[in-house]
């Protein structure tokens, strides 16, 4: 490519990014008082933890960023090198990883803070085309490091190796050792989940003291998934108020022709089972035996929450592009939970940035996924006056795909009807409750006031399931 094509590259990328990065999509000419700021990082897998005042993501490549609200993220570290903060001297501190994962390269972490005070990353390294891997831990007694390592608990792959069952490790049925959880149930007890593709999702109770899994589990219990099926990022979330434990996953593959999504089970056991929202056990999630990669034997599971979408707006598009790999928090002081993940965006190539969504509860029970992105909006109550108006609509189907799912324009009628490229009825339900009947089907969810910046205010908008774990949404159209 010659110069000049090269500086024109780079001015138009620049000017894509402004419009779907950064901002995700164009804003309106408003007042910087006005307008909610939105500043992102970039961080591929990002899972939170709050610590002090300060919440922060750490994800692949040793990637992390900090944010005061959720929204606004400081980029803290992007990628694997000796001079990374958070595990200098990094490839002779994990030698044993690298060296077994055949990787110069970390994939999805999570970071805990354990009872003595002090912070546990839990760390996975894996050579990618096959599940050759590793999953350790290292420690540190500030958040932003240095971590030491305390060693290694599972590998994984390897011809002719061991399985910690005592049989030779089968990818069918063994799980790829990486994207680790760490969480404490109800009861105080200590819990990680993990898992890629291969054998599945696992969990394996741990030892608050040290760190390490408690003896005699060999890699822990199945949850979901097996012979090859593609969900991985596995995240569990107990919400005190709903008294449920939340599985969330990722199916598909992560890049931006990947169709990756996000889905959720729940389940009163933070080992399950986890059922979803058809009372289908998500242990039965996997393609047969044999198969490889088979999307349609998995598609029929768990709540899909949401996937590829877009709006079209005056000003530009609006639309995420393999959202998935995400991690939640419920926030105790003001009951609200919170979604965080990483998205790419229409248009944009493998560009990827941190988005945070709050998550609402339907009357059932289980999450819907705000339409846009948190701008400190909270639940309160609507009428009916306010609901009524034309929108934009998206069903984000079942299905693992990489194709857009495109809004259309619909309205809801003053007198319940609902007209326009879908048809059926909506009701308001107590003070924010919707159900929105479509095609014969009910979906149950909430109407929330949230900040859009394409049109530079706040507009009324609806996120509901069905029974069928299928999410639509609405959003006030221009």
């Amino acid at each position: 490519m010659s110069m000049k094509g090269m500086i024109v590259t780079v001015v138009l990328m620049t000017a894509v990014l402004l419009l779907f990065g950064s901002a995700a999509y164009a804003a309106g000419e408003e007042s910087p008082a006005q307008v909610p700021p939105l500043s992102s990082a970039s961080v591929h897998d990002p899972s939170i933890i709050k610590a002090g005042d300060l919440y922060y993501v750490f994800g692949s490549h040793l990637a992390a960023a900090r944010s005061s609200d959720l929204r606004n993220w400081e980029q803290l570290e992007d990628r694997v090198h000796d001079g990374n903060r958070l595990i200098p001297n990094v490839y002779t501190e994990l030698a044993e990883a690298f060296r077994w994962a055949q990787t110069d390269t970390l994939w999805a972490p999570d970071v805990v803070q354990l009872p003595d005070g002090r912070f546990y990353m839990y760390y996975c390294a894996c050579r990618g085309d096959s599940p050759l891997s590793a999953l350790g831990v290292a420690v540190a007694e500030d958040i932003e490091g240095p971590y030491r390592n305390l060693g290694l608990i599972f590998t994984s792959g390897g011809s002719g190796k061991r399985a910690p069952d005592g049989t030779y490790y089968n990818a069918n049925r063994h799980p790829n050792v990486v994207d680790p959880t760490v969480f404490f149930d109800a009861e105080g007890r200590l819990w990680m989940v993990y898992g890629s593709y291969s054998g599945g999702i696992f969990i394996v109770e741990m030892d608050p003291e040290t760190g390490f899994p408690l003896p005699d589990q060999g890699y822990g219990k199945r949850l979901a998934g097996g012979n090859h099926s593609r969900m991985e990022g596995p995240y569990i979330l107990y919400h005190p108020e709903q008294e449920y434990y939340y599985l969330f996953l990722s199916y598909g593959g992560l890049d931006s022709r990947g169709g990756y999504n996000i889905r959720v089970a729940r389940s009163k056991n933070p080992d399950g089972p986890y059922y979803d929202s058809e009372g289908k056990d998500m242990i039965d999630a996997h393609g047969p035996s044999g198969s490889f990669f088979d999307d349609a034997a998995i598609e029929p599971y768990g709540v899909k929450l949401v996937g590829n979408f877009l709006f079209r707006l005056n000003r530009g598009l609006y639309g995420y592009v393999s959202p998935g790999h995400n991690s939640a928090y419920y926030d105790p002081e003001t009951g609200r939970t919170f979604l965080i993940m990483h998205t790419r965006f229409p248009k944009t190539g493998e560009f990827h940035e941190v988005r945070t969504h709050q998550l609402f509860f339907n009357e059932d029970g289980w999450p819907v996924m705000s339409v846009l992105p948190y701008a400190y909006e909270s639940l309160e109550p609507v009428t009916e006056e306010e609901i009524a108006g034309d929108y934009q609509y998206v069903n984000h189907g079942k299905d693992i795909s990489s194709q857009m799912k495109p809004a259309v324009n619909i309205t809801l009628n003053p007198d319940g009807s609902i007209s326009g490229e879908v048809s059926g009825s909506w009701q308001l339900v107590g003070e924010c409750y919707a159900h929105l009947m479509v095609d014969g089907e009910l979906y149950k969810g909430v109407f929330a006031r949230q900040w859009d910046p394409s049109l530079a205010r706040y507009v009324m908008t609806f996120s509901a399931l069905s029974e069928r774990g299928v999410a639509v949404w609405g959003k006030e159209r221009e």
